[in-house]
């Protein structure tokens, strides 16, 4: 069993970990019990009643936070030139096509969303054992293959982000900073789970929420009250 650090034994004297705290409350917890020197980000962990194994009990999406996430976002567009100058005003960091296809060929993946069109979907296939790994690989579902290239980098830029249950049925998602207000966490954390709520497959049975909890970098989780959220 790892050993617990200092900042990690003052961190849970400062709560008890038992209590299913309301959702401002348990972001002014997490901003008490981070003790990060950097700016540390905030996450949700959404344990769902679903089974990841069955293609009809998926659960994926995507949500724009009403206060974005604290990060800026790289964004790389793979477009043709028809498409370069909207791409540029809506404020991609970066457009072009083959010269980047051979950039991420060679081992460049300096970037944290990669938006292209379902036109040039057959060059940029080629990359998905390189940006597959990486949550980089462009998917339809998740909004970033479409013709809309400037709402696409605008959405992105603005606070969008997808979000895919994992083999253990948990969601885990980031939902801002702790520099953000106790306001400001919990109304992303809200925005977040009442889109996996509208997701709920309808093959998925019985409790379909199991627990939500918050945490930062390093930090231990904070148990939410579902009912702060979700009523």
């Amino acid at each position: 069993m790892a050993q617990i650090t200092k900042n990690q034994k003052t961190a849970l004297g400062k709560y008890d970990r038992r209590v299913a705290f309301p959702l401002q409350d348990a972001a002014k917890v997490i901003k008490d019990i981070t003790t990060t020197k950097f700016e540390a980000s905030v996450d949700m962990d959404v344990r769902l009643g679903v089974d990841p194994r069955k293609a009809n009990q998926m659960v994926r999406g995507t949500v724009t936070l009403p206060h974005g996430t604290g990060k800026t976002k790289r964004v790389l567009v793979l477009c043709t030139p028809d498409k370069e100058d909207e791409a540029k005003e809506a404020g991609a960091d970066y457009i072009g096509l083959d010269d980047f296809i051979k950039k991420i060929e060679g081992g460049w993946t300096d970037i944290d969303v990669v938006i292209t069109m379902p036109t040039v979907m057959a060059k940029v296939g080629k990359l998905g054992k390189i940006l597959g790994p990486r949550g980089l690989m462009p998917n339809p579902k998740s909004g970033t293959v479409t013709m809309d290239i400037g709402r696409a980098v605008t959405e992105v830029k603005a606070g969008k982000i997808d979000f895919k249950v994992d083999k253990y049925g948990i969601i885990h998602a980031a939902i801002g900073k702790v520099t953000f207000t106790d306001e400001m966490l919990a109304d992303n954390a809200r925005e977040l789970i009442q889109t996996i709520v509208k997701l709920k497959p309808a093959s998925a049975k019985g409790t379909y929420i199991r627990s939500i909890y918050m945490s930062s970098t390093m930090s231990p989780g904070v148990k939410v009250d579902q009912k702060s959220v979700t009523m």
